[in-house]
């Protein structure tokens, strides 16, 4: 998971998460082997339970991850990721269920008592010693906030930033995208963290902070009552991924990963995220 609280993350296009799909960390994976068809199918794969599918997140299950801390209700991305994904197992919705785990205990070695987690996840290559992970299925975004007060708040496109004074913490993806991407007139101000950008922000010495989107979600939803998100960046450099995580033994994930190339090839990783982040909360594309 990216490395802020979890309150409150979006991808691209269904093409672009199969192509990272491929080149995803795998360092300290054995390799997965083609599925077939049969050997992926609700009475043939080896889950806990047999007929079922237990998928497990943290508790409490954050918004807009999850809707009213409830994953079997199906709102939110990620509630909506884990029942398409089971629907393309073979899984009814009846067929799923959800138990809490945490999130440091999911990625801690030993046996697992789920199916597969999802629960913002990053995919690095440290946790692959312990874990494994499917195909990504969300790619992190780079996201401008601003106070409400501010001049490019309810802005929509990159071109209505290019006279901003924006800023973000040095040597991260976030100050590429500014330097990159939006390509503003004035020098993008650097700070040594995100807590001194965030004091610029407050102070007035910005007019947008860029930050990636699961940190834009909490600081505008827990830290300052007084900004919003103005957009999402579009993609730029490697992305940080998310991934459902699975027992590192398992023999479930070419099964699971062939489902999320499904998904991400048939758009439907797209839309729930259009639904889910975009729409519902608050996060639109800069074009």
């Amino acid at each position: 998971m990216a490395d802020t609280p979890r309150i409150l993350a979006l991808g691209t296009a269904g093409a672009v998460l199969v192509a990272v799909a491929a080149c995803a960390p795998q360092d300290d994976q054995p390799p997965v082997p083609n599925p077939t068809a049969a050997a992926c199918t609700k009475g043939t794969m080896p889950t806990r339970t047999a007929g079922k599918l237990t998928i497990a997140t943290d508790e409490p299950a954050y918004e807009p991850w999850f809707r009213q801390n409830k994953p079997d209700n199906g709102e939110g991305y990620e509630a909506a990721v884990a029942y398409a994904v089971a629907e393309k197992l073979g899984y009814a919705h009846e067929d799923v269920t959800w138990t809490r785990v945490k999130f440091d205990a999911a990625i801690a070695p030993g046996p697992k008592t789920f199916d597969f987690d999802i629960n913002q996840f990053s995919v690095t290559p440290e946790r692959q010693q312990a874990v494994a992970f499917s195909a990504p299925y969300y790619l992190v975004r780079q996201t401008v906030i601003a106070l409400k007060s501010s001049k490019i708040a309810g802005k929509k496109s990159l071109a209505d930033l290019r006279d901003a004074t924006l800023g973000a913490q040095v040597g991260t993806t976030s100050y590429q995208a500014i330097t990159d991407v939006i390509k503003p007139t004035r020098k993008p101000q650097v700070f040594n963290n995100n807590d001194d950008a965030k004091k610029a922000l407050q102070n007035g010495q910005l007019d947008g902070l860029v930050v990636d989107l699961p940190t834009a979600f909490y600081m505008t939803g827990a830290e300052l009552t007084d900004a919003v998100i103005v957009g999402q960046v579009p993609q730029v450099g490697a992305p940080e991924t998310f991934g459902l995580l699975l027992d590192r033994d398992t023999p479930l994930v070419p099964c699971v990963n062939a489902a999320i190339d499904q998904l991400a090839k048939a758009g439907t990783l797209k839309e729930l995220q259009q639904k889910w982040l975009a729409e519902a909360a608050g996060a639109p594309e800069l074009t």
